[in-house]
């Protein structure tokens, strides 16, 4: 009875690890954006929707100017205003009273796209 127990801890252990692997964000394993694409897709001039893995979304602007600015869609979160550039793996931002922050941006599904400052999701970008 006692390796019954064993083994079926055993399985439900590897079954458990196994479905995580699965369930993993496919930003894990997509490539990231080059920072022309990125510059393309989002440093238009055109607002977006960023949205923090806590739930605050914000409506950004990226002008090719180099100036991006910020606004709370929801009830959290503030207003900001800073710049951008691109480097050498994605885009680095400055905002007004802040350290200077780069990212990379990975494909999240359709019209979605994960911001990551190395292994940690900052935010999903949507269109």
């Amino acid at each position: 009875m006692r390796e019954r127990v064993t083994r079926w801890r055993d399985a439900a252990v590897v079954g458990l690890g196994l479905a995580a692997m699965l369930a993993a964000p496919a930003a894990a394993t997509a490539e990231a954006l080059l920072p022309k694409d990125i510059q393309a897709t989002f440093f238009d001039g055109r607002s977006f929707t960023a949205t923090t893995p806590s739930g605050v979304s914000f409506e950004m602007v990226f002008d090719a100017d180099g100036t991006m600015r910020r606004k709370p869609v929801t009830k959290d979160g503030s207003k900001g205003e800073g710049t951008w550039t691109l480097d050498a793996d994605g885009f680095c931002t400055t905002w007004k009273g802040h350290k200077t922050s780069c990212f990379k941006v990975l494909p999240a599904g359709p019209n979605a796209w994960a911001v990551m400052k190395g292994p940690t999701l900052k935010a999903t970008w949507s269109k």
